[in-house]
């Protein structure tokens, strides 16, 4: 009898859940699984929302339909989850049984002990970043504040947002190993905004981190 599985799958910010970027290697990575592993899926679910909350509905919706279905969760990695010892804990008890492709064989020990990993490498990282930023916010810098003058200024004002703010993106590009995206979660998670006063998106971290490099020693 084929398994049957029910797919959630998720990404930080609206324009990726719009565009599909990110979402298609996460459905690749489920269904070459589940085909692998002569499964079937009867349903998916998509959510675009930080890995930070809790408060996920669409994974409710997974949760329950697993419960009535008797369907396995499928997910690609176990990141898309949460980087929380206690929301992993409360998926394990809920009764449901789930599986991420990057981690298939992994039993409920293992599961804790790279939640506890994965969330105090998140702590890590966020402590150093509110440091780092504190560091250039006591040279002066007032990231984020002058986003609508910035805005109708000249590539001058933009150059010179980059320098500021281009130090802390590197270190979390180079030094913490991360993603843009994963950046851009960092930035809005310590409410940092962009030159223009705004919210981070891949796009905006990549072009002033390509802003800060072409005028690195100028």
């Amino acid at each position: 009898m084929a398994i049957c599985y029910i797919t959630y799958l998720r990404v930080s910010t609206q324009r990726q859940g719009e565009s599909g970027l990110g979402l298609e290697a996460q459905r690749d990575a489920v269904s070459q699984y589940a085909g692998a592993n002569g499964g079937t899926t009867v349903g998916s679910f998509v959510e675009v929302e930080s890995g930070k909350r809790s408060d996920r509905p669409e994974l409710k919706k997974a949760i329950a339909a697993c419960r009535k279905s008797g369907a396995v969760l499928l997910i690609a990695k176990l990141d898309r989850l949460a980087r929380n010892v206690h929301f992993i804990s409360g998926l394990i008890e809920s009764g449901v049984n789930f599986i991420a492709t990057d981690m298939p064989n992994a039993d409920r020990f293992m599961l804790h002990v790279y939640a506890a990993m994965a969330e105090e490498e998140a702590r890590r990282i966020s402590d150093r970043t509110k440091r780092a930023l504190a560091a250039a916010k006591a040279r002066g810098v007032k990231l984020g504040k002058n986003g609508k003058r910035l805005a109708r200024e000249n590539k001058a004002a933009a150059d010179c947002f980059a320098n500021e703010i281009g130090p802390v993106i590197s270190r979390l590009l180079e030094n913490e190993q991360m993603s843009f995206r994963c950046v851009a979660d960092e930035l809005n998670s310590n409410q940092v905004k962009t030159a223009r006063g705004a919210k981070w998106h891949t796009s905006s971290v990549h072009r002033t981190y390509s802003r800060y490099l072409s005028g690195v020693g100028t």
